[in-house]
């Protein structure tokens, strides 16, 4: 402890010193009151103050200890009784100690780098901060210690975006707030930093702090309004006035009725037009979500994804999907009328579970629509940034080397599992807002352009094995970066259920997208949102910059907990296997070779090292467990967990229970978790020794089916040619688009389809005939399609039906089967388009 205790102001350097000489002393009674007394305060926070909120104020630059007691009384004046802050300050003396404390002090909201000072800690060297200083210019040692304040700020901006930066300096303040002041609010000069520095770190705090729309909504719930509009339980009058109402009142409390209203005035906002406080909600949530725009989504992502794509996509373009997609994508697709193109995500058939889409993959399709000509068709890329499973692709890579085949080329990733990943360093680099930004800077620095004109002086661009097998760099002056990510934010924030996001970076926002967005939006947003969802969004921001970094760390931890507890005890392991990145990432697309990402010895230096390298990584925070060993399918053991014990999941396979770990994941949560599965480990066991030799053979054959008896994921089979787009030339990489609105509206009209069981369709397809879906059939969950309107069926599909135990498969009704079209249906389209004259007929 004595290496890092001096980065945090509590219990502080003096406390920590002084226990450490009790100790020495063998003054072990006096110590452990101390150590208990210190303890108590940090586990019960009482040292932050109970009535206002507790802002550690980080000090770089060597300080003798009467500067150090001048500077904290040029804070502590601040402290009134309408304060909504309390300050304290934190001393380093080092750049290396100022990189230290950012990482592990999640208390910091505010650094002022003063004067100069060395590179090196005397005392700590954490493996975080020693890789940034290695990744630093060779040069930096020669860096006068005067000028290393701004490079300081930018490292430090980096990793904790979302502190206020301030830099005090002696040396020509005016060159450089104009060369290096960027990343910082304020510059001062010298001793002038004593008027205006400290009124500047409570206003930007306070800043951060201010939630625009819920103080509004707050305010209005205050207000005594005579309503004559709509809303009969605005204000709760239709409950007070009501015999029968009570118990609602009663369970959801009058303040939640009192804040309800359909207004837009009175200090209020129209969402669809903001002009006041949520227009202000909403910047707040482009800076602390990296984006240049952001808007809030009251109808889940599901609706965020259809406003996405109905305005980056037109009739007829080609939108390259991922095969492992939420339904929301299709459902988007069909209203857009878009070519749909299917992208196969890697399996791993033992566990049921998809992976991501390999760039190999994307880059060899994008090809084939480059060698046929039609590259320009298409439009979109839209892929999911942390699946269900917690496989996150590495976004930066991805887009450049999209962009240097395809340089007119939209992303849309779907982050629903990820909105709280722009918080930490190292998530951070795989957000879709995070690699847009580094991206887009990189496409214009000097330096870039130079290395890309090198490499392209002797790249062969007709050798498609070479250009699958290098990784490219996008033409500087061709490439745009346009990417949007959607993000349910109440799935892993602070935000009532359908709270959602949409986040951009597009460099062709204004011109080509936003009266386009503008339009989706509108067509998709209710004019008369919840007011609550929007207002929790509001407050789901601020907490984010606020202590987000310090809250998905511990997330972080506790994760990291729960798998070592259920890989410590023999009993849990007999029955359970935690799943590694090794079982849920193939080994060629991770070249960091980690098959663990924590471990007592190395500590977090894999996860971080993997999460740099590799194409594909694991979010640590879902955990998936191999439960195959118990005889139970994951259905019958999410619903043990729920009726037994009173545990909730959502995603199961046929042999594996994901639990994610979130920010309200508590360590009772977590204890209580290991409790009951080692109860059932045990139950398990205890029945299993008991079992007479037929229940012993039955059993075995659970497991066995479990096991080794896994259907093959199916991959995407193709389109019948009936709903092959107009504009089909009929060459290999076509084979797979779909006019998926066609399909759809055709099957609308009942005398077009029929239904049949999977036992009539398997014979159906042994007899010859081409089966072809005419709903989306859809396992819920996760809610990934496994077939979509106008795809053929195969065994492999009907296979897979069969064996998939979750009880909701929507467009599979038990009682008829799968909707499929009729033969006189196919050959009537096709008829049809062979007369067509845009298919070369009469």
């Amino acid at each position: 402890m004595s290496r890092i205790e001096s980065y945090w102001a509590f219990p502080g350097a003096r406390a920590f010193a002084k226990l450490k000489k009790m100790i020495e002393r063998r003054d072990l009674r006096r110590a452990h009151r101390t150590a208990r007394r210190i303890q108590r305060m940090l586990a019960d926070q009482t040292y932050r103050g109970k009535s206002r909120h507790y802002v550690e104020v980080l000090i770089v630059g060597a300080t003798s200890a009467s500067e150090q007691k001048t500077l904290r009384r040029r804070l502590q004046p601040k402290r009134g009784v309408s304060d909504d802050f309390v300050f304290d300050t934190v001393f380093v003396r080092s750049f290396e100690d100022a990189l230290n404390a950012t990482l592990v002090n999640t208390d910091l909201q505010a650094v002022v780098i003063r004067h100069s000072f060395p590179l090196r800690s005397r005392d700590c060297h954490l493996d975080r901060s020693r890789r940034v200083l290695e990744g630093l210019d060779a040069g930096i040692e020669a860096v006068p210690e005067a000028e290393r304040g701004p490079l300081l700020g930018r490292e430090i901006a980096k990793l904790r975006p979302e502190l206020d930066l301030y830099l005090v300096t002696e040396g020509n303040v005016e060159d450089i707030a104009a060369r290096a002041g960027e990343p910082f609010k304020r510059v001062f000069f010298g001793e002038e930093d004593c008027y205006e520095l400290y009124p500047s770190i409570v206003r930007g705090v306070a800043r951060r702090y201010e939630a625009p729309f819920f103080n509004a909504v707050r305010n209005h719930a205050k207000r005594s309004v005579s309503n004559f509009h709509a809303l009969p339980i605005s204000r709760g009058k239709s409950i007070r006035n009501s015999n029968w109402t009570g118990d609602l009142a009663q369970f959801y409390g009058m303040t939640l009725f009192d804040a309800e209203t359909s207004a837009t005035s009175g200090g209020l906002d129209s969402l669809h037009d903001p002009g006041g406080a949520l227009k202000l909600a909403q910047e707040n949530a482009a800076r602390a979500f990296g984006a240049k725009s952001s808007r809030f989504v009251t109808n889940g992502t599901t609706t965020a994804n259809s406003i996405t794509v109905q305005a980056l996509v037109r009739p007829g373009d080609v939108v390259l999907l991922d095969g492992n997609c939420h339904k929301s994508h299709y459902s988007a697709l069909v209203g857009v009328g878009a070519q749909v193109h299917h992208l196969d995500p890697y399996p791993r058939n033992d566990y049921s579970i998809y992976g991501g889409v390999s760039l190999r993959e994307v880059k060899r399709t994008l090809l084939a629509y480059k060698r046929a000509g039609t590259l320009d068709r298409v439009r979109l890329l839209l892929l999911t940034n942390c699946t269900f499973d917690g496989i996150v692709y590495k976004p930066e890579r991805v887009m450049m080397e999209c962009l240097a085949i395809a340089p007119h080329l939209a992303f849309l990733w779907d982050e629903a599992w990820f909105p709280f990943a722009y918080s930490h360093p190292t998530y951070r680099e795989r957000t879709a807002m995070g690699s847009a930004a580094k991206l887009a800077a990189m496409l214009q620095n000097s330096d870039y352009a130079a290395r890309h004109e090198a490499f392209i002086a002797d790249f062969d661009w007709e050798d498609d094995e070479r250009i699958l097998n290098t990784p490219l760099l996008a033409d500087p002056s061709k490439a745009r970066v346009r990417v949007y990510a959607t993000q349910s934010t109440h799935k892993k924030l602070t935000a009532l259920r359908q709270g959602s996001m949409i986040h951009s970076w597009d460099q062709d926002y204004e011109e080509k997208t936003k009266e386009a967005l503008d339009a989706a939006y509108m067509a998709q947003t209710s004019t008369s949102p919840n007011y609550q969802i929007l207002a929790t969004l509001d407050v789901s921001r601020r907490q984010v910059e606020m202590e987000g970094y310090g809250l998905v760390q511990r997330t972080l931890e506790l994760a990291m907990s729960l798998r070592v507890q259920l890989s410590r005890y023999q009993l849990l392991k007999k029955y359970f296997r935690v799943l590694g990145v090794d079982d849920l990432i193939p080994r060629e697309y991770r070249e960091s070779n980690a098959e663990s990402y924590f471990d007592q010895k190395t500590g977090w230096s894999n996860f971080e090292t993997a999460w740099r390298k590799d194409e594909f990584a694991l979010d640590p925070t879902h955990v998936t467990v191999d439960i195959s060993a118990t005889g139970l399918s994951g259905d019958r053991f999410k619903n043990k967990l729920m009726n037994e014990h009173e545990i909730q999941i959502n995603k199961t396979s046929r042999n594996t229970v994901l639990f994610i770990v979130n920010i309200g994941t508590t360590r009772s949560e977590i204890a209580h978790l290991i409790e009951v599965l080692m109860k059932i480990a045990r139950e398990t066991d205890e029945k299993v020794r008991g079992f007479s030799t037929i229940e012993r053979r039955i059993h075995d054959q659970q497991v066995l089916s479990l096991t080794q008896k896994q259907p093959p994921l199916p991959n995407y089979s193709a389109f019948h040619p009936a709903f092959y787009p107009a504009t089909h030339s009929f060459n290999k990489v076509e084979a797979r688009d779909g006019d998926i609105r066609s399909a759809h509206y055709l099957s609308l009209d009942y005398a077009n389809c029929e239904y049949l069981s999977l036992d009539e369709c398997e014979g159906a397809i042994a007899g010859g005939r081409e089966l072809v879906s005419a709903r989306l059939v859809t396992p819920y969950p996760p809610g990934s399609p496994i077939l979509a309107p106008g795809q053929v069926i195969t065994p492999a599909i009907l296979q897979f039906l069969r064996k998939c135990e979750v009880r909701e498969i929507h467009g599979l009704r038990p009682e008829l089967g799968l909707r499929v079209f009729r033969e006189k249906t196919l050959t009537r389209v096709l008829d049809a388009q062979k007369s067509s004259p845009e298919h070369g007929g009469a």
